[in-house]
């Protein structure tokens, strides 16, 4: 008999997590591994930003934090919300979290009831529905396929919507697709939310400034919801800061004051010296982020041409974020070496073992007939990882 709780049982492994992990097992045994699995970015974290951490250390930033984050950093983002969003939000409004996927857990834990259902839609981010499982949630999925660039409509949404609804979860950027909403997008599903005065919408904006398309549109613009928007955002993309850990949120004066009371139970406040360096990340201006912007359209431009020359492959142009989410059912039943493949995992698995790239499945995105290929990696692995895949997914018969 498991001494493990049914909480921890029901929950799933994180795919990214998993496939960077076979991927390291196999490098580890002296395979060239090219991993096109996790969502990071291959760039240093820019230089002010580390020279604000040691200056922290220096200063003797080491010590417990406020729960919801220091002063100073909770009102540089709500500078930041205001100068580049035109969004009002008091600091008070701000919980500074270790990551945003912590900040997304606080949230969730703070508004989600057992039974309550959670709208999400498909291809969403593998954690989504695995945090709604940890509330006892119910996930309700809308099915967003290419042919809407993996963006839904106002009718689907609508359609979805029941009296047990309590929540409304999406990203834009979009990680796994890319997808960018426009403003109009947002706000034809903002005047669905205007009927349905008793649904929350979490609002993942972590990959705001990687869009290749206009300024980020958030759905919190639209005033007559934005009380019951919580954005979620943070540092790790933007500014390469993955391995520092820190998100946060932004939401209505309730729900923070719920979500520090709720972090202070779990984690307390994120890392002291980190905190100094969001200061820094945020008051330095964005000429490091549009740089590493531009790297990333270029890279995804690259992707894209050598994609479509791949048979089979069926590839949309994702406006941000730096993914694709190509559909790869046409391999599903062929067979190389005797290994058949079944589904997209299975595919993923095979470009592993036999071209050395680690890409991720789709089913643990919500689509079992895509995979995701992260372009955060240095062009010239790039243009190899297709080749390879191409050369793999040729001896599929």
């Amino acid at each position: 008999m498991s001494a493990l709780s049914n909480r921890i049982n029901n929950l799933s492994e994180s795919a990214t997590i998993k496939m960077a992990k076979l991927g390291r097992e196999l490098a580890a045994k002296g395979v060239d591994v090219i991993s096109l699995s996790f969502g990071e970015p291959d760039f240093h974290t820019p230089e002010h930003i580390k020279d604000a951490a040691k200056q922290a250390m220096d200063q003797n930033y080491t010590y417990y934090t406020p729960v919801a984050g220091y002063p100073e950093l909770r009102k540089a983002i709500s500078a930041k919300l205001k100068n580049e969003n035109g969004l009002d939000y008091d600091a008070s409004q701000i919980v500074v979290s270790t990551g945003a996927k912590q900040a997304i857990a606080n949230a969730l834990m703070c508004v989600v009831n057992p039974g309550d259902e959670v709208i999400i839609p498909t291809p969403y981010w593998v954690s989504y529905s695995e945090v709604v499982k940890l509330t006892e949630g119910i996930s309700v999925f809308i099915d967003a396929p290419v042919e809407q660039e993996f963006k839904i409509t106002p009718e689907q949404l609508e359609a979805a919507i029941t009296p047990k609804t309590k929540l409304f979860m999406f990203s834009s950027p979009c990680n796994p697709t890319g997808s960018v909403y426009s403003k109009s997008e947002l706000e034809g599903l903002a005047k669905v939310f205007e009927k349905h005065p008793n649904i929350y919408i979490l609002s993942d904006e972590i990959y705001e400034h990687i869009n290749f398309v206009d300024k980020h549109e958030s759905i919190a613009q639209f005033d007559y919801i934005k009380d019951r928007v919580i954005i979620i955002n943070g540092f790790s993309k933007a500014f390469a800061m993955t391995g520092w850990r820190i998100g946060y949120t932004a939401s209505n004066k309730e729900i923070a004051a719920a979500c520090d009371k709720y972090q202070g139970q779990i984690t307390s406040g994120t890392c002291s010296i980190t905190q100094r360096a969001g200061v820094a990340a945020y008051e330095g201006g964005l000429a490091s982020v549009l740089e590493m912007r531009d790297a990333f359209k270029k890279r995804r431009d690259i992707v894209y041409a050598l994609l479509k020359e791949v048979e089979g492959v069926k590839v949309n142009l994702p406006e941000g974020a730096f993914y694709f989410f190509p559909d790869v059912t046409s391999f599903f039943g062929k067979s190389y070496n005797g290994k058949v493949i079944n589904d997209a995992d299975e595919l993923s698995i095979y470009l592993l073992e036999e071209a050395h790239v680690a890409t991720v499945g789709g089913d643990s995105f919500g689509d079992a007939k895509s995979i995701r290929i992260s372009y955060a990696a240095a062009e010239d692995k790039l243009i190899e990882a297709v080749k390879r895949i191409k050369e793999a997914l040729g001896k599929l018969k």
